[in-house]
């Protein structure tokens, strides 16, 4: 009996149309990067890094969770980062983590358990992934990428133009610098910046109830906000609020004067916004965006300040800082003009022996300096139309009369010109067309900065 159940079972299993395996779809707020994407991506990072160390920026690599009391004590409690946008939770210690939501609390968390106040002042960079739980939006994700740089233990208005020029010549590398406008204010120092919050709370509570929901709860916990709320019930009580410069002391003036004059002295254009505010708790004196209007209403491409106070809420020594962050995807989605492939060769074998062949000689270009990949399925044609498509100079055909003989036909896609080359012949060729296009970048160089000198000296 119990075998005829299971023959029954068997056969209506066979009968019977297996259920669709769902595939699980990701997450709300990521993303998987790939293609154009991904190489605009990588071209930020990588203009990033070359940028940095011109500037003297020592990379360093962060936890990507931290105790939650770092967060909770650097950003403020108070904070919508804190309160509402933290991925948290306790493991199986019983420890509270938190998945990092943004670099610089974590960065003064280390240079502190580290005992990194031996090489101050430090200037280091980041960049990696970041997470918030707040509403996906154009270029920003609950898991995105940023780029940081922090200069600690420098008090000087000095390090504050330094990374602003650090940032602008970021920009300017990566193309996309027209139409970014470097937005400054001023804090003050602690004693500025208390006077002026509680003549914010004063001017607020007056109108408190005209304010919209958020900005009511914002006056309790983080009246500076407000200033910047989108609601259109909000903007013209926060803009008959007080400015910043009514509560200014002498020191906060004279250091805001030497940052401007700085900036100037280095050809950094900006324009000062009094209503600019930061929206964390250990922000102090310089406050800046760079913002564009070509990513909608979310136009903050690159930002940051001085926050002196922070390193002291994580147990340390009042210790001055400064530093910046800049999303990697909405720097990407600015890109204009992206590098041309870096393929240089193409491996086109035909036969089994000379897939063989092919393998021994592109690994023999690599290893020379070369990029080159191997186009090894479907038709002659289809191969040479996608070595075309990947961007490659040249192709190297390699058949059973190649092998015979030892010479590669190697053949020149911009041209069309085709030679019998052994391998040490193409490496030959293939630095002789390197040296060509470097030298024909060479002459459009100087040909540029010739009419630049010349239209200087019209001008003069």
């Amino acid at each position: 009996m119990e075998i005829s159940h299971f023959r029954f079972a068997a056969s209506l299993a066979k009968a019977l149309p297996m259920a669709k395996i769902q595939t699980p779809q990701p997450v709300r707020g990521t993303q998987d990067i790939f293609g154009e994407d991904q190489e605009r991506f990588s071209h930020v990072v990588e203009t990033f890094e070359r940028v940095r160390r011109l500037y003297g920026f020592k990379g360093v690599e962060m936890p990507v969770f931290e105790p939650t009391a770092v967060f909770a004590r650097s950003l403020g409690e108070t904070t919508d980062v804190v309160s509402k946008e933290m991925y948290s939770f306790e493991d199986r210690g019983g420890d509270s983590l938190t998945l990092r939501p943004e670099f610089t609390a974590g960065i003064s968390r280390a240079f502190l358990t580290n005992g990194w106040q031996q090489h101050m002042p430090l200037k280091l960079s980041a960049h990696g992934p970041l997470f918030r739980y707040e509403r996906p939006q154009k270029g920003r994700y609950r898991q995105f990428h940023q780029l940081d740089a922090e200069i600690i233990g420098a008090g000087e208005a000095t390090a504050d133009v330094e990374l602003l020029c650090f940032a602008d010549q970021l920009l300017n590398e990566l193309g996309i610098a027209d139409g970014v406008t470097l937005q400054l204010n001023t804090l003050g120092d602690a004693e500025s910046r208390d006077a002026w919050r509680d003549a914010l709370v004063e001017h607020f509570q007056a109108h408190r109830k005209d304010l919209s929901e958020d900005s009511q709860d914002r006056l309790e916990r983080n009246p500076l906000r407000i200033l910047d709320s989108k609601e259109r019930q909000d903007r013209p009580i926060a803009d008959a609020a007080p400015d910043i410069d009514a509560y200014l002391s002498s020191e906060a003036k004279e250091f805001f004067s030497q940052v401007t004059e700085g900036l100037d002295a280095c050809g950094v254009a900006w324009t000062r916004n009094s209503r600019l505010v930061r929206g964390l708790d250990y922000y102090r004196h310089t406050a800046f965006e760079f913002v564009t209007d070509r990513l909608g209403a979310q136009g903050t491409v690159l930002a940051g300040g001085r926050y002196d106070g922070l390193i002291e809420t994580l147990g340390g020594p009042a210790t001055p800082a400064v530093g910046w962050a800049a999303g990697i995807e909405r720097l990407g989605m600015l890109l204009t003009d992206m590098p041309e492939a870096s393929l240089e060769l193409a491996i086109v074998p035909m036969g089994d022996d000379a897939t063989v062949k092919a393998l021994s000689v592109t690994n023999e270009l690599r290893k020379t300096g070369f990029s080159a990949d191997i186009f090894g399925s479907g038709k002659f044609k289809k191969r040479m139309a996608r070595a075309n498509q990947a961007g490659a100079s040249a192709a190297i055909i390699i058949g059973e009369d190649e092998l015979a003989s030892g010479k590669l036909q190697f053949k020149n896609l911009e041209t069309g010109e085709q030679t019998g080359l052994d391998v040490t012949e193409i490496i030959e060729k293939m630095w002789d067309l390197r040296f060509s296009d470097d030298l024909t970048n060479l002459d459009a160089d100087l040909n540029d900065l010739e009419q630049d000198v010349a239209q200087l000296g019209e001008d003069g």
